[in-house]
């Protein structure tokens, strides 16, 4: 009879309405995926040979196909909205049963964990105070509010440039006199810059207009008997002279000395070029370190370090080669360094962080070429205690914490699951799905590995429904079941004509 085929289409188109309905519903529902009514026709079953006079006695809805393709992606900037890009599901924990899903809207509870709007805990790697995750099994993540522990300075990286053409820290030449009749006006610095102003020099007459003249305790052979002429400048080196006044007899000398001064941090003639850089100690109290350079000879500085609370002291000495490049450094006892280009040295904390605390100063990265004085960088390795202010996730799930005192620290990471048969999922509603045996169980992964997908932070996955595709299917919904009851009203018309008979 005709009823019940017209009766099961007419349940067919029903639920093939409802199917679409549905989907239509949940146009805008963050995360869903529309789903399709599959048919199956069905048979009576046949007996003997009769299987070539089979007529259909309906059909049946066998499944609600989920289409789990991607949906579009759309950016909010809220932290923690995380869309999946790619294949699986978010894994989540309703007080420890395991539910999944693709929506990513997700927010904090009163203790930290991560939630959707059903109070589900979103499941991933935790993290340990250093920042390790292990990735060992899935745990509810819980962003920790706690300060990030302080890190005491160890090491200061400087890469500066030394003006090659600064002058030397030297004072005004000492000039001794041994004569009855000689008298010196002063040696003069007329080169700043020049190498020969450390060496010393010894003028000796051999007469009352003559004299030899020798550099650190050696004789010059070009300048014997040179002529003295009384109040004219005499040459040394090519840095600097020395005028000498009156009657000059043989045996009298004249001994010319460099000068260098004593350094002091508060007197900026006795020192190159300072710089200086903040550093923590143990308990992440901040503390200035100064740095001072002092161009000693060519090619020559001596380094000098210290708190600015403090008095600064001589680190070690720093060569330069005639091509800029640091040739090697000695200690502050004229030692090569244990580590080549680095001074060790201490400083003193008096807040009740371990003291005195050592720190390396790196300076391997540093030239001595013809331009200004300037440092290019210069980093340290501590920092002090520092309070949560955001987060972000990464493509890889990583949930990064930024911190008020500059730094970064992995929170924990997000894991995905997936499955060898998605439309095996049970959907339960509220974005969520169960697996089933015949979805298979969850492969658990980070994301962006193999046959995982990516995520993207601040940012939702669309539902995946098309409303112009589903708007037709609608229409054509309607007409398959004015169809199929159309199907029975000629059925009825068939019974009417046999009972008039």
């Amino acid at each position: 009879m005709g009823y019940q085929q017209g009766l099961s289409g007419l349940a067919g188109a029903s639920s093939d309405l409802d199917v679409i309905g549905n989907n239509i519903a949940n146009a805008n529902t963050v995360g869903f995926k529309q789903g399709a009514a599959q048919f199956a026709d069905m048979y009576a079953n046949s007996v003997a040979t009769a299987v070539n006079n089979q007529i259909g006695i309906g059909t049946r809805m066998s499944e609600v196909e989920q289409n789990f393709s991607q949906g579009t992606i759309s950016t909010d900037d809220i932290a923690l909205h995380t869309a999946i890009n790619g294949n699986g599901f978010f894994q989540m924990s309703n007080n420890g049963s395991l539910t999944y899903s693709r929506n990513g809207v997700f927010q904090l509870d009163k203790n930290g964990y991560i939630v959707n709007a059903d109070g589900l805990k979103l499941m991933g790697y935790a993290a340990n105070a250093n920042g390790i995750i292990n990735s060992a099994t899935t745990v509810p993540l819980q962003v920790p509010t706690a300060n990030i522990a302080p890190i005491a300075t160890k090491n200061i990286t400087a890469s500066l440039n030394l003006n090659a053409q600064d002058k030397l820290v030297l004072g005004t030449p000492n000039v001794a006199v041994v004569s009855p009749g000689l008298v010196s006006s002063g040696a003069l610095i007329t080169n700043g810059a020049a190498g020969t102003n450390t060496d010393t020099y010894q003028l000796q007459f051999t007469g009352a207009g003559t004299f030899d003249l020798y550099i650190n305790g050696a004789a010059v052979p070009s300048q014997t008997n040179v002529p003295y002429t009384a109040g004219s400048p005499i040459t040394l080196g090519n840095g600097e002279t020395v005028t000498l006044t009156g009657a000059a007899a043989a045996g009298d000398t004249v001994t010319v000395t460099p000068n260098p001064p004593a350094f002091n941090q508060n007197n900026n003639l006795t020192y190159s070029y300072p710089t200086s850089v903040p550093v923590y100690d143990s308990l992440g109290g901040q503390e200035q370190v100064n740095m001072y350079f002092v161009k000693t000879a060519s090619n020559t500085w001596d380094v000098y370090a210290g708190v600015s609370t403090g008095a600064a002291t001589k680190v070690g000495t720093a060569n330069f080669s005639t091509s800029g490049l640091l040739q090697g450094t000695t200690d502050q006892f004229g030692a090569p360094t244990a580590t080549p280009g680095a001074f060790n040295f201490t400083i003193p904390n008096t807040d009740g962080s371990a003291t005195p605390q050592s720190l390396t100063l790196d300076i391997s990265g540093t030239t001595q070429y013809g331009s200004k004085d300037s440092t290019t960088s210069l980093t340290q390795d501590g920092f002090a205690a520092g309070q949560l202010t955001n987060f972000t996730i990464g493509t890889d799930g990583t949930i990064t914490g930024n911190y008020t005192n500059g730094q970064t620290a992995a929170l924990g990471q997000v894991a995905l699951a997936t499955f060898a048969n998605q439309n095996g999922l049970i959907n339960l509603g509220n974005n969520q799905f169960q697996a089933t045996a015949a979805s298979g169980v969850a492969v658990i992964g980070t994301p962006g590995s193999t046959n995982h997908g990516s995520l993207q932070g601040g940012a939702t996955e669309n539902s995946n429904v098309d409303l112009t595709s589903e708007l037709v299917n609608l229409i054509t919904a309607q007409r398959d079941y004015q169809a199929n009851a159309q199907t029975i009203k000629t059925q009825q018309a068939v019974d009417q004509t046999l009972i008039n008979l």
